[in-house]
């Protein structure tokens, strides 16, 4: 059985972002892909609205910027926004040159455009409400006719792999030990470049808009390799959730209160215009706030998103994936309101990264919702999340392109060491930490804050990293321990960022902090190993 891999790019995450980046790639030498699942069990399968882009001319790039930065709450770096926003025309091209069907108006000509919270203008492109698998789907197709991309499915990372760089002060990325799922063996991926598109942590929360794999992992293993995050405490909770016994995270599209849905309490009122003059098309934040404060206020466990009173073929035609998924629970959205409650989303912080995606260590890059780039600040306006992953990716791979020919080869790694472990019989500890973790997490470090609460969750935090780190050194690795171990880490990250401020901005809010500083600074956490060597940079 072959265990040991070499190839010219490593790509970890097989996403929007990372399959971009290797169709970008296609041309420059042999590529890996990684996928923790199926290609397509990640996140960018599962999004419905759609991709911002400045796509007409009753549109403009500083319209979009300007948007972005109000809903950032002053935390969005200006050159990241306006260099995504420059280049989300092209991005969009670049998806339709693939072979994405976006939907088009009743014409046939021109794209029909929907708008969503936080945007002033329609520039929301998309394939009715299932824009993730439109072009998921495209670039998946792409990949596999493609002569040198490598993929392989059903195999996540443990760790990256760091040697020294004889032209600079900084370690190298050299590949990552990396785990068969179906094989149950770790195996040695040597690579030139290597590349972490391994998207959020949400999963990180009990209550999650996304699929299982959102753990964390480009983040936790970027962390321990000595790379600086930012911003972790930026969490968003989509609003909307099905709240169903049997629906595990089904979520139901912003785009639905873009074309008039309302919120409404469990006796038919309206809410949001008591929180926001915007009402349900404010940002994210706010309109999670809301709901979670009426929730509480009331004591229920759900409120509802009401469509209803939109013509029923109006919703059909334009919703057709939320109305069927609905209607498996027994809810037909075109004659009565939806069970919501808001959900962990998209983790706004991640590995800090500059323009074209390289990280603190040399030939280590980061793309996608893994990364932080500056775009998002403290709060990510709907949309913008897959044009971040198109466009970034696109820029990495330039820069990739470039450095490629300039690197030369390491020396071979060591093959993965698992000699003095031992199989374990007490699983049950790695699915009780699992759950005690998400649960103090969702209680403790939600949508509302507190200093108790977060000091609570930190001494918390401490325990089971000590009890999985025991555990990780003394028994055979699995995918569930993995990603625990990762989890936990990220958990870390959340809250130790949460606890530096101290104040309530965007997505973080605090009950001991509710006012907003005079200063927007970033929340920029150093690892100890990064710290030692003595060679931070500064974010570029």
């Amino acid at each position: 059985m072959k265990t040991h891999f070499r190839h010219d790019v490593l790509i970890i995450g097989s996403g929007a972002a990372g399959l971009t980046l290797a169709l970008n790639l296609s041309s420059v030498g042999n590529i890996a892909v990684i996928s923790k699942n199926r290609l397509k069990d990640g996140s960018t399968w599962y999004a419905q609205g759609g991709i911002a882009a400045v796509l007409n001319n009753q549109d403009s790039i500083d319209a979009h910027v300007n948007d972005t930065l109000n809903a950032g709450a002053g935390l969005c770096h200006e050159s990241a926004v306006r260099f995504t926003v420059e280049n989300s025309a092209d991005a969009i091209q670049w998806l339709i040159d693939q072979g994405v069907d976006f939907t088009r108006n009743s014409n046939g000509q021109e794209y029909h455009l929907t708008q969503e919270g936080g945007h002033s203008h329609r520039r929301i492109i998309h394939s009715d409400d299932s824009t993730g698998k439109a072009v998921h789907s495209t670039l998946i197709e792409r990949v596999k006719q493609a002569d040198n991309i490598d993929i392989f499915e059903q195999h996540i990372a443990i760790d990256l792999i760091l040697q020294t760089d004889n032209n600079s002060p900084r370690l190298r990325c050299s590949g990552a030990y990396i785990y068969s799922r179906s094989q149950d063996v770790t195996c040695t991926f040597e690579a030139k470049v290597v590349i972490l598109a391994t998207g959020g942590a949400s999963k990180v929360y009990l209550y999650t808009s996304n699929p299982d794999g959102a753990c964390g992992d480009g983040i936790a293993m970027a962390w321990r390799a000595g790379c600086r995050v930012a911003n972790m405490e930026f969490n968003q909770f989509h609003p909307t959730c099905l709240y169903h016994p049997k629906a595990k995270t089904l979520l139901i599209t912003e785009a639905l209160r873009g074309e008039g849905a309302h919120l409404k309490l469990p006796n038919g009122e309206r809410f949001m215009h008591r929180f926001d003059e915007r009402g349900e098309l404010a940002p994210r934040d706010i309109v999670a706030r809301a709901i979670d404060h009426e929730m509480k206020r009331l004591g229920h466990d759900h409120l509802y998103l009401d469509i209803s009173h939109k013509p029923k073929e109006f919703t059909s035609s334009h919703f057709p994936t939320v109305k069927k998924q609905c209607l498996t629970f027994g809810i037909d959205i075109t004659t009565e309101p939806i069970p919501i409650v808001p959900a962990a989303h998209y983790t706004c912080g991640g590995i800090m990264v500059d323009q074209h995606g390289l990280t603190d260590l040399n030939n280590l890059y980061a793309i996608g919702e893994a990364s932080f780039t500056g775009l998002h600040g403290a709060n990510r306006m709907a949309s913008n999340s897959l044009l971040e992953c198109i466009v970034y990716a696109r820029s990495a791979a330039d820069h990739i392109r470039q450095q490629l020919p300039l690197i030369r080869a390491t020396e071979t790694p060591q093959a993965w060491d698992d000699s003095r472990v031992t199989d374990s019989d007490e699983d049950v500890v790695i699915s009780h930490n699992w759950d005690e973790l998400r649960r103090f997490m969702w209680d403790y470090v939600g949508i509302v804050r507190t200093h108790k609460r977060l000091e609570r969750a930190q001494h918390r935090t401490k325990l089971l990293q000590k009890e999985i780190a025991e555990y990780y050194s003394n028994y055979q690795i699995s995918n569930d321990l993995i990603e625990l171990r990762n989890l936990v880490t990220v958990a870390q990250l959340i809250i130790r960022s949460a606890l530096e401020r101290k104040e309530s901005r965007g997505l973080h809010y605090s009950l001991d902090y509710p006012s907003l500083n005079n200063i927007s600074r970033d929340t920029i956490l150093v690892p100890t190993n990064l710290a030692a060597q003595n060679i931070i940079v500064k974010h570029r």
